[in-house]
């Protein structure tokens, strides 16, 4: 598998997925990748930049660390991935009502903040020519 064409040093792989070498030693550290050892270089198969991909998309949609290790654990089930994309979903569906919750809230939030300062606008104004007329 020493194959140039079939591995990935750790800098070509950052440079494909756009993250840190520390990023890398990161997931190695926390068995979420499995790269060849070769004295201190690190060798990436074509399985691990599979597995980098979705680390980063989990990742990227807010999913913890053990849930992204769970569901790729779950690809050696051996039913043909039903079991980790039933899992998959489940996380989505859960993860996706916390967005939606989230995204309710900052609406929420950015309402009350846009009416507190056309509140304030209308205040400065009010002072400001009350100001005026006094001079």
């Amino acid at each position: 598998m020493n194959d140039v064409n079939e591995t990935m040093t750790i800098r070509e792989m950052c440079d494909a997925f756009d993250v840190t070498p520390r990023a890398l030693r990161f997931y190695e550290a926390k068995e979420l990748l499995f790269p060849i050892r070769e004295g201190q270089k690190r060798l990436f198969t074509h399985r691990d930049r599979a597995r980098l991909k979705l680390i980063l998309r989990g990742k990227r949609f807010g999913f913890s660390l053990e849930e992204i290790r769970q569901l790729l654990d779950l690809y050696h089930v051996g039913d043909q991935q039903q079991t980790q994309l039933t899992r998959t979903v489940e996380i989505a569906k859960d993860r996706l009502d916390d967005m939606i919750r989230q995204r309710d809230e900052l609406n929420s939030a950015i309402a009350e903040l846009d009416d507190q300062i056309k509140w304030g606008e209308k205040m400065l104004t009010s002072m400001n020519q009350t100001k005026r007329a006094a001079e």
